[in-house]
């Protein structure tokens, strides 16, 4: 019970990022930049809970949020982000060499890769290629202050136990 409790507050947490970023106007003219606030949650979740709590509350405020905040298309690109950067985290977490910074940026960056493709494939143009630079400099940033952010949270966090 507590367990879904501290959950349903993580995934409360992103959904509130998450609006907070739709709030904030980005001025560098890249379409689909954005600061990846809710992929903080996501990184607690995943180094407090597991892998598998932490997909569920990845994938859960995909869906709310884009119903809430967004439309069809932007579950769309905002899945397929979610799901390759949680898959990219969850393989580089194993490897010991990374810290959660580490598995940040990676995240980051790889959730803007999948983003364009997706868009080249929707927009039926190659074209889009040429925001890869931006969008992956854009991840490399925002991936390193979340990945230090969440570092610094997790030092302050209660010790949760992770079989609640």
């Amino acid at each position: 019970m507590k367990k879904t409790a501290l959950l349903s507050m993580l995934l409360a947490f992103a959904l509130i990022l998450g609006y907070v970023e739709a709030l904030i106007p980005l001025p560098f003219g890249v379409p689909g930049m954005k600061l990846g606030l809710p992929n903080l949650a996501v990184l607690i979740t995943m180094y407090r809970f597991g892998n598998k709590e932490a997909l569920t509350v990845n994938v859960a405020r995909v869906f709310l949020g884009g119903f809430l905040f967004g439309n069809l298309s932007a579950v769309l690109y905002s899945l397929s982000g979610a799901l390759v950067s949680f898959l990219v985290m969850l393989a580089i977490k194993r490897l010991p060499c990374f810290s959660i910074t580490g598995v940040s940026v990676a995240g980051g960056t790889a959730h803007n890769c999948a983003q364009l493709v997706v868009a080249m494939l929707v927009v039926q143009t190659y074209q889009t290629i040429y925001y890869l630079p931006f969008l992956l400099i854009s991840g490399c940033i925002t991936g390193l202050c979340l990945g230090l952010t969440a570092g610094q949270v997790m030092k302050r966090l209660p010790a949760w136990r992770s079989d609640l």
